[in-house]
């Protein structure tokens, strides 16, 4: 997979406990806490459009109106 762009920052607001348990599993798993937020925001764009994400691909097709209601 090739390596994207990281340009853009995302700033949440998180309560207190929930940003220190997340921390502590990520670190659990050797892993960072923004590669698990990407992991998450990827494979909830590809969810939603259904449409595998390719950073060469503007938005994987949600620009185009091609989103989809997810399943009852």
């Amino acid at each position: 997979m090739p390596l994207e762009n990281r340009t853009a920052r995302l700033t949440i607001l998180i309560d207190p406990r929930k940003k220190e348990v997340f921390e502590r599993l990520c670190a659990s798993e050797d892993t960072t806490p923004s590669q698990v937020v990407r992991r998450l925001i990827r494979g909830y764009i590809e969810e939603r459009t259904g449409v595998p994400w390719s950073p060469d691909t503007p938005a994987a097709g949600a620009v185009a109106g091609k989103t989809r209601k997810p399943a009852p």
